[in-house]
């Protein structure tokens, strides 16, 4: 099958992976591993939609699957290994412990939402969305959003504060 725009897709794909690939930690509770599954997995059905999406909305459909995907992902209970030819090379770049300490801290508070309030808190606030394209690509009322956020959010500030009291 000959795909039209592969150069755009391309293009896209560079451009948005590190976005795509911090929304799916996010989304997957901070895995690494799952979350790049999760974004290659979602890239593959933008790539088939492609022709019809590419000027339209490509990340708003890249996220509506993401965010289904990690729901259903979520109530699986063991998700398997997929090994790699080669590891991916990391580069260092000055000392950002500070960075990665509270980036860390906020994931792991995530990691303890449940999964549609995680989904929803990731999307409304990390990725800027509003109300209604929260509940659009989740499939559910703008309310229940709304109330899943709200709900998100004070779990969110329960689990952080309860972290920096100081003990003892």
């Amino acid at each position: 099958m000959q795909q039209t725009g592969a150069g755009e897709f391309d293009a896209f794909v560079a451009a948005r992976w590190s976005s795509l690939l911090h929304l799916a930690r996010l989304l997957t509770g901070g895995d690494r591993h799952r979350a790049e599954d999760l974004v290659q997995e979602s890239l593959v059905k933008l790539w088939f939609r492609w022709p019809k999406i590419a000027h339209e909305a490509p990340e708003a459909y890249v996220r509506q699957v993401m965010a289904r995907a990690a729901a259903r992902s979520a109530r699986r209970r063991w998700w398997g290994e997929r090994p790699v030819e080669q590891v991916p090379e990391t580069s260092a770049v000055g000392d950002v412990s500070a960075t990665v300490a509270e980036r860390s801290r906020i994931e792991a508070a995530l990691a303890q939402l449940p999964t549609r309030q995680r989904a929803v808190v990731v999307l409304r606030y990390y990725q800027d969305l509003s109300e209604r394209q929260v509940a659009e690509a989740l499939g559910c009322p703008v309310g229940t959003a709304r109330s899943h956020a709200a709900r998100g959010v004070a779990r969110l500030r329960q689990l952080l504060a309860d972290v920096t009291e100081p003990v003892g």
